[in-house]
């Protein structure tokens, strides 16, 4: 059976990402909400493409969706310097306003706003994965809010 590429899941609170090999195969991508980036891990194909009923499996999704359940997870999992978390500080900035102060959702602009930021930083981060994976020095350290114990 033939799949269309890439594929895109949610596997227990991380994005993940399935991709075809040059050879036919498929190779998957999982969030690490230590760093922020993607790594390979390829064991959980079979899992997240067969899930039926399992309540911990979502998608598939459009990229448009990964984009922001990755962005969504990145911001709340992750603190750092940098534009980046700049930009994380805006969205907590809109939620916060709206919320906490004025006890609403946020409107229509605000979340076309948020949707236009994780767009910005999801791209951030795939510029940042591309530098490092050339040998460049990092631009930024991301940290881990809740370290693994």
């Amino acid at each position: 059976m033939a799949f269309e590429t890439p594929m895109f899941y949610k596997y227990y609170s991380r994005t993940y990402r399935i991709d075809a090999t040059p050879d036919g195969g498929l190779v998957g991508f999982l969030l690490d909400l230590q760093t922020g980036f993607f790594v390979q891990d390829s064991s959980h194909i079979r899992e997240v493409i067969w899930s039926t009923t399992e309540s911990d499996i979502g998608g598939p999704y459009k990229e448009d969706r990964f984009v922001q359940e990755t962005e969504r997870e990145r911001d709340f999992h992750l603190t750092g310097d940098g534009p980046i978390f700049a930009l994380y500080e805006t969205v907590g900035g809109l939620y916060e306003q709206a919320k906490k102060r004025e006890s609403r959702r946020l409107e229509p602009q605000e979340s076309a706003l948020v949707q236009s930021i994780y767009q910005r930083t999801f791209k951030m981060w795939e510029d940042e994965a591309t530098r490092r994976a050339a040998g460049e020095a990092p631009t930024f350290e991301a940290k881990p809010r809740y370290p693994r114990q």
